[in-house]
């Protein structure tokens, strides 16, 4: 069974565009994502104390993906953005919130992965940071 960090709370920067989506609880680590657009690119930072996976995914196929994405009951991803190497998995649940799932693989024996799920709120956030229609 996944478990999932629940990102709760939204800022985003309007003089650096940096969105930054975080946990809203006060004990450390705190699980952050982060997203900045750097020309054809998005660049994400997802982490968990001092654990980060970067990627760096196309922004019309980040786009594209999201605007697609029909909702689904239970646990689960649907779509992967990036190469087989480094992706991001994502997966619209049946209550709107997003599921996000950035991995890294090592190979064949083992990956690893953060496991977020945003609520339905900070993925509108998103959504129209990423100027995706509703």
């Amino acid at each position: 069974m996944r478990n999932y960090e629940i990102l709760t709370t939204v800022e985003i920067d309007q003089h650096t565009g940096l969105l930054t989506m975080t946990a809203s609880r006060e004990s450390p680590p705190v699980s952050q994502l982060a997203m900045r657009r750097e020309g054809d690119y998005v660049v994400i930072s997802a982490s968990y104390g001092p654990i980060e996976i970067a990627l760096r995914p196309r922004y019309e196929m980040l786009r594209r993906t999201f605007a697609r994405l029909q909702p689904i009951g239970g646990l689960q991803t649907t779509r992967e953005i990036g190469t087989t190497h480094a992706y991001l998995s994502v997966g619209l649940r049946a209550d709107h919130s997003l599921l996000l799932r950035p991995t890294l693989v090592g190979d064949a024996s083992g990956h690893l992965c953060l496991n977020f799920e945003l609520t339905s709120e900070v993925r509108e956030a998103l959504f129209r940071w990423l100027e995706i229609e509703p």
